[in-house]
């Protein structure tokens, strides 16, 4: 019998790891701690080693800025992390806007809202084209379009600062992907999710699914936010390479036939076309 340690472990260390940023985001602000000062945008570690958002400096390029050579070389600490431990587990281990989603979904499970509104159109390339559109504003107005409007930058600034408008970020990402679209703001319009996507299509540690051991019980699409990576189940033993996968693990705590497990991704599978 699974242990509910061995159920929730990822959910539990993303949520503790989630809301440790936040308390250390906040203790920066309001007691002057140094382990980390700034915002999700731009940041130091121990006021020494500077972070910023890679996304944002691509803005703020296409809208003709000069970056500072602190902002590049933070821009180049985070591309290089997620690099390394997958693109989008930003989303899902750092981003705060995850737990608003996360709950948005649960609630929508749990009242049945997916079997009322039956399948869902919207396209999850949504958020791709809002990447490249947001790019193409901030290069003909000259600003960094999506800084101005982005709720993950709202609510994070509101929870860390003072929440003001934050509040209603929360409330509208929260009612949207409750009784609009599943996985609605994370799964289809975030562009800096599509950013990291990206990115997360050359990241090292991938989820991998071992053929042999698997059952076809579906669990791991039934809890999946992104299921179109998981396309191999019950087909090849083959690391998820999607972008899109979130490396969340939500899969690997479901699966009773330990079919699912992190993996470090071999090189030969980094170039390989897996129909994502």
């Amino acid at each position: 019998m699974k242990t509910l340690w061995n159920s929730y472990r990822y959910l539990i260390l993303r949520r503790f790891t989630q809301i440790s940023l936040l308390v250390l985001y906040f203790g920066g602000n309001a007691w002057g701690w140094s382990v980390l000062r700034g915002n999700l945008s731009s940041s130091r570690i121990f006021d020494f080693i500077p972070m910023s958002d890679p996304y944002a400096a691509l803005q703020m390029l296409a809208a003709g800025a000069l970056l500072s050579v602190d902002l590049l070389i933070g821009a180049a600490v985070v591309t290089l992390f997620y690099l390394l431990i997958g693109g989008r587990a930003f989303c899902s281990w750092v981003c705060p806007v995850n737990m608003i989603t996360d709950a948005a979904n649960f609630l929508r499970t749990k009242i049945e809202i997916n079997r009322l509104q039956g399948k869902q159109p919207a396209s999850r390339d949504m958020r791709y084209w809002i990447f490249a559109l947001s790019l193409v504003i901030s290069f003909a107005m000259g600003i960094a379009a999506f800084e101005f409007i982005s709720p993950i930058s709202m609510v994070h600034r509101g929870i860390v600062f003072g929440l003001g408008f934050g509040w209603a970020a929360m409330l509208i990402i929260f009612l949207f992907d409750l009784f609009v679209l599943k996985n609605g703001w994370c799964g289809h319009i975030c562009p800096l999710g599509g950013f990291y996507s990206l990115l997360g299509k050359f990241s090292l540690i991938r989820v991998l699914h071992s053929e042999e051991n698997c059952t076809l019980c579906m669990k791991c699409k039934d809890v999946c936010p992104e299921h179109q990576v998981l396309h191999m189940i019950g087909k090849e033993s083959l690391s998820v390479t999607s972008g899109e996968c979130t490396n969340c693990g939500r899969c690997v705590e479901v699966c009773d036939d330990d079919a699912l497990g992190f993996s470090i991704r071999k090189p030969a599978q980094i170039n390989k076309k897996t129909g994502e």
